[in-house]
């Protein structure tokens, strides 16, 4: 049997891509070296951001409100919560690029929003204290996916739809014929007319020509159990991205009996084999997070509930990755997702499909094409 497509990877990004290709109608197998969801990637922890006031690039922006539509619309398929709204917030120093991009963005696209000085912040959500040298900017519609259920419920529908998806198979490789893509795994031979690769962390291996471009980074996530819970619930505490001087956090409110979670952008800066790294979590680890939440979230510093490991595959300018592979049109790829790509799955997975199946898609990926990389130096 030739398929139409063949996706290698069903992480967030995998998983959504095969979901909107058989959606479409299209013969479609998903190889995935692990379980259905898994921890070793990129596409767990129980809950992610996701949040429109994107200070890192307006492009963001559209993709962002198509990505709220298409959650919304696999709740609907699936039946259950995905989305849960806190609002969010962008907090750092007055002037900052996150304070002006995010103010930029709401402007632009005509979000709501509030800008709040620390004091008032502090007033209305009481589990946030930020020093006085800190500006935020309140956006009501942001919240928090459940990363592990995104991941099962684009699955499960793709199955309901027609699609195979193949678990504990990993690629070993991959060659272009004159009319199909062949896929080799330990266990069999695929063809199909169209290859996508969203393998995340193992993208670099899977196609040669991203490995120099991408960077594989050890991330560490931590949940306490705050002495004053009642600060750190969903209606009361919004997510937030925090720049100051001692770098980039992000965190998310108590949720599912988890605890309030908190991590670092680019944690120890420690970059690693997806294959090999370390994931048991150290003293170290604690400590980079536990600063952060004396500094900025005193009623959030109890006891650590649970620390977790997870990747991020950045790029040199940590936009992403969405193209059609140079010189083989056959292979439609996705990677770099740089920390912050689990909120944009819904519609990346849109976008893939239209790549693979149309040749092109109606989103503005200009962003992200893959050309950009060679004339910057990879991440280090």
């Amino acid at each position: 049997m030739i398929y139409d497509a063949i996706v290698i990877g069903a992480g967030g990004l995998g998983s959504a891509a095969v979901f909107h290709l058989a959606t479409r109608g299209a013969r479609v197998l998903a190889l995935e070296q692990f379980e259905v969801p898994h921890t070793r990637g990129s596409s767990h922890g129980h809950t992610r951001i996701i949040r429109l006031a994107y200070w890192e690039h307006s492009a963001y922006v559209p993709l962002l409100q198509r990505a709220f539509a298409l959650w919304r619309d696999l709740e609907g398929v699936a039946g259950e919560s995905l989305l849960v709204t806190t609002g969010s917030i962008d907090a750092g120093p007055r002037g900052s690029r996150p304070i002006a991009g995010a103010l930029d963005a709401c402007r632009q696209f005509d979000l709501r929003h509030e800008q709040l000085d620390s004091g008032t912040l502090g007033r209305r959500f009481p589990g946030y204290r930020l020093p006085d040298s800190l500006v935020s900017v309140f956006q009501p519609d942001g919240g928090f996916l459940r990363p592990e259920r995104c991941v099962s419920a684009h699955v499960n529908a793709a199955r309901d739809r027609g699609a195979v998806v193949r678990t504990n198979e990993r690629v070993v490789s991959w060659d272009v014929a004159s009319d199909s893509v062949v896929v080799r795994t330990k266990a069999a031979t695929y063809s199909a007319r169209r290859l996508v690769v969203t393998a995340g962390p193992w993208a670099g291996g899977v196609v040669q020509t991203l490995q120099p471009l991408l960077s594989v980074e050890r991330q560490v996530v931590m949940w306490t159990t705050p002495p004053r819970p009642e600060r750190f619930t969903p209606d009361g505490f919004p997510v937030f991205y925090l720049h100051d001087d001692e770098g980039s956090f992000y965190g998310v409110p108590m949720v599912d009996g988890r605890g309030f979670k908190i991590g670092k952008y680019h944690h120890r800066r420690q970059i690693v084999d997806p294959d090999t790294v370390d994931r048991v979590c150290s003293a170290d680890d604690e400590a980079v997070l536990r600063g952060a939440i004396r500094r900025y979230f005193p009623d959030a510093d109890g006891p650590a509930a649970a620390l977790e490991t997870c990747l991020f595959t950045n790029t040199a300018d940590e936009h992403f990755v969405i193209d059609v592979l140079p010189d083989v049109p056959a292979v439609t790829i996705a990677a770099g997702f740089s920390g912050h790509g689990f909120k944009f799955c819904s519609v990346v997975g849109e976008i893939l499909a239209d790549l693979a199946l149309d040749g092109g898609t109606r989103h503005d990926i200009s962003l992200f094409g893959l050309d950009r990389l060679r004339r910057v130096s990879p991440r280090s």
